[in-house]
């Protein structure tokens, strides 16, 4: 019984430490992004520019196995778009930025209410508060940003971006250290 307890604690163990490691990546990632918010609002552009490209060359991917001829219209089609959409976001990273800036306002909406729906599931863990915490601070900056939209874009989106990293680092290593302590005293 020893042997097989024994591994999996030590399996918990490492995969706390990398959630610890990588925490740790996301909150100096998060301050980078606040020393320097309008590269990262392109650097974000460009990022999301690319994969859209990625993402079209998968749908002609898709197409080419595709055995209706349906199908095959519909997944070039949709490759095409995300082609298109990916080229333009890389060519022209400040006026894409507009977008993806409102883009961004819907997404952290959304993470927001996730966090919080968390929150209530996991409520009785100890730490589980920092979730509550990351939630609704994830909801103040989509209302920040969609104030704010379309005049801020430029520094909003870098800005914002880097506080939401911050904000989901501390959280995640305060829930990652919550529960490794745990974990120590269960072994």
């Amino acid at each position: 019984m020893s042997d097989t307890i024994h591994p999996i604690s030590d399996f918990a163990r490492g995969t706390l430490n990398w959630s610890i490691f990588l925490s740790i990546l996301l909150i100096l990632a998060g301050f980078c992004t606040l020393l320097v918010p309008a590269l990262g609002g392109i650097g974000v552009t460009i990022f999301v520019g690319w994969a859209l490209i990625v993402s079209g060359i998968t749908h002609f991917v898709f197409a080419w196995k595709s055995h209706t001829t349906g199908s095959r219209i519909w997944e070039v089609l949709v490759g095409l778009a995300y082609l298109f959409a990916g080229i333009y976001l890389i060519l022209h990273p400040v006026a894409g930025l507009a977008s993806l800036t409102l883009l961004l306002a819907f997404y952290l909406l959304f993470e927001g209410i996730f966090e919080i729906i968390s929150f209530f599931q996991i409520r009785p863990r100890h730490g589980a508060g920092w979730l509550l915490f990351d939630g609704l601070v994830t909801l103040l900056l989509a209302v920040m940003i969609w104030r704010q939209w379309p005049s801020s874009s430029l520094w909003a989106i870098g800005t914002l971006v880097g506080i939401s990293m911050l904000f989901s680092g501390f959280s995640r290593l305060m829930l990652s250290l919550s529960a490794k302590r745990f974990l120590k005293a269960a072994l």
